[in-house]
C-alpha cells in the first residue's frame, strides 16, 4: 500500500512539473506573441497563466498544502505585487529596468488586473483539485 501511494505522489509531482513547463510556454506565448492583435487578451491571458504557474509551483513544493490556502495566497501575493507597482523608488525602478524585473514585478498598476488574477487562481484550484483526486491525494 505504501509503495502505491509513493508511486501516486511521484506521478502527481511529475504531472505538476509538466504542467509548469506547459504553462510557462503558454503564458509566454500569450503575453509576448507578436501575432496576437489584442493587447487586452495578451494581458489577461498572461495574468491568468501567471496565477496558474504560481499555484503549480506551490503545489509542487508543498504537495499537501491546502488548495484554498494556495489559491488565496497566490491571489494576495499577486495583488501585493500589483500594488507594489505604485511604488516608484530608485531600487524598484532599477529592478523593473531589467526584462526579468518587468516580467515578475510588472510596470503599471491597474485595477483591471485583479479579475484575471482571481480567474487564474480559480482555474488553478480546479486543476489542482482534479489532479489530487486523480492521484488519490488529499484534496
Amino acid at each position: 500500500m505504501a509503495a502505491k501511494e509513493t508511486l501516486h505522489r511521484t506521478f502527481y509531482r511529475h504531472t505538476l512539473l509538466g504542467g509548469i513547463a506547459i504553462i510557462i510556454l503558454l503564458g509566454y506565448g500569450m503575453r509576448f506573441s507578436q501575432g496576437m492583435n489584442a493587447p487586452l487578451l495578451q494581458d489577461i491571458g498572461g495574468s491568468v497563466a501567471y496565477q496558474i504557474l504560481l499555484m503549480l509551483v506551490l503545489a509542487f513544493i508543498w504537495p499537501r498544502l491546502s488548495l484554498l490556502k494556495c489559491a488565496v495566497g497566490v491571489f494576495f501575493f499577486s495583488s501585493a505585487l500589483e500594488f507594489l507597482q505604485r511604488w516608484q523608488s530608485p531600487f524598484i525602478l532599477g529592478i523593473r529596468g531589467t526584462w526579468v524585473g518587468r516580467v515578475i514585478l510588472g510596470t503599471t498598476f491597474t485595477w483591471s488586473d485583479f479579475p484575471p488574477y482571481a480567474l487564474g487562481c480559480l482555474i488553478g484550484w480546479v486543476m489542482l483539485r482534479y489532479l489530487r483526486r486523480r492521484f488519490t491525494l488529499l484534496g
